[in-house]
């Protein structure tokens, strides 16, 4: 069989980078998040200057999250009963395109209105992009080797949200605009494309297909598996309102100007840093032995997430304030590792592209509704308040779900969740 060339990955901590196609999928992840996360800075930094509103900010995550949100059911369906790999390169032409106008429209500086129209496209794209890409994944590597690539994919995320932003903010001090960010973004973004179309992956036809005709009973079918199974579904939705109240990531413009005035460069760091935390935790875990109980360490992680965020808003000093978020970038991996890994393992294949779309929603929605909340919150109230009551607000999350999820308290080691 096609995965006997690495049976026995318990202990390696290497087991899905044994694998040529994880390896191409994985490089070229890096380099359209990378892509990605430069273009963030590049777009915060942009708007605050041209317009000095943080509600403006906040639109930023409004205006991508809204065609996630209204296209989960149809875009899950597409990676459960069409080619996943092509419908992964299908969107990084969209994000290549979004990438090379928004660098058009920062060059003329062009309307904020046209800017938003390129982030829900981008919106669009990215509503596909996540369940296909995700359910792609298990067609690379075999069930033993899941664990270790959700860490890895984890370390992914995080490499490129520490590269992506100081690179896009040492661009932007150096040129003195974006332009060049956008362009960078465009050609990580095609290069991502030529190595997706590089993989392999295993044969199309032990992909079973949902049904001839999407029907609302097959649409829902993500949903459903998600509510009948309530461990993955207290991780989704602790880690949803955990990001959706306790994300700070869209006002660090305004602590990087107005409050710790470090300019375009120190914002680059500062929004690398929950990443250099989140990427230390991942390597962190992949050498380290199973989580003997990831319940309460799931608990804990983003009860201290929470805390973190709260030192953040109070703190005036910018060596504090990375600090607090190198580790609340630490403690949030710990939770994306345990919701990933459940998330792989406990869902059929032929249920994967749906439940990886609404998987999917739920961090668009924390990401990008939280940075909605954020803004409007900052508006309403100061920044300072709207960081600090986000903390609060987490803690209290936390709480609640240890209350309604038991099953999520006695979740034990990962590795007893994979070999079962």
């Amino acid at each position: 069989m096609w995965w006997t060339k690495k049976q026995d990955t318990k202990h390696d901590p290497y087991a899905a980078w044994r694998f040529r196609d994880y390896r191409l999928f994985f490089i070229g992840r890096v380099l359209s998040s990378m892509g990605y996360q430069m273009q963030s800075v590049a777009i915060g930094w942009e708007l605050y200057e041209r317009t000095g509103s943080a509600l403006v900010l906040g639109g930023v995550g409004l205006v991508q999250v809204i065609p996630v949100i209204l296209l989960t059911l149809p875009a899950g369906y597409v990676a459960d009963n069409f080619d996943r790999k092509r419908t992964f390169m299908f969107t990084q032409v969209i994000y290549a395109l979004c990438a090379l106008s928004l660098a058009v429209l920062s060059y003329t500086h062009g309307s904020i209105f046209l800017i938003y129209s390129c982030l829900l496209l981008f919106g669009v794209a990215n509503a596909f992009n996540s369940p296909s890409s995700n359910a792609l994944l298990p067609q690379l590597i075999p069930v033993p080797a899941f664990t270790n690539a959700a860490t890895w994919n984890s370390s992914a995320f995080q490499l490129a949200s520490v590269v992506g932003p100081a690179v896009g903010g040492l661009l932007i001090a150096v040129q003195r605009r974006a332009t060049g960010v956008y362009v960078l973004n465009f050609v990580l973004d095609l290069t991502c494309f030529v190595l997706i179309a590089m993989i392999v992956g295993r044969r199309r036809d032990v992909i079973h297909r949902v049904s001839t005709h999407p029907s609302i009973k097959s649409l829902a079918g993500g949903m459903r598996f998600i509510w009948q199974n309530q461990v993955i579904l207290a991780a989704i939705a602790l880690d949803m309102f955990a990001v959706l109240l306790g994300g700070a990531v869209t006002l660090l413009p305004i602590y990087a100007k107005d409050i710790l005035q470090v300019g375009p460069t120190g914002l680059g760091w500062l929004r690398a840093a929950p990443s250099i935390g989140a990427l230390f935790m991942a390597f962190t875990l992949a050498y380290s032995p199973p989580m003997k109980k990831a319940g309460i360490a799931l608990l804990w992680s983003v009860a201290g997430f929470g805390v973190a965020t709260i030192v953040f808003g109070l703190s005036r000093s910018f060596w504090l304030s990375l600090l607090m978020l190198v580790l609340s970038g630490a403690l949030d991996n710990i939770s994306v590792v345990i919701r990933h890994t459940l998330v792989y393992v406990r869902t059929p294949d032929d249920l994967r592209g749906r439940v990886s779309a609404i998987n999917g929603v739920f961090i668009s929605t924390s990401n990008q509704l939280g940075g909605f909340e954020s803004g409007l919150t900052a508006a309403l109230f100061g920044p300072v308040l709207s960081v600090v009551g986000g903390g609060i607000g987490t803690i209290v999350v936390v709480l609640l779900a240890a209350w309604i999820w038991p099953e999520i308290r006695r979740l034990g080691s990962l590795q007893e969740v994979v070999d079962g």
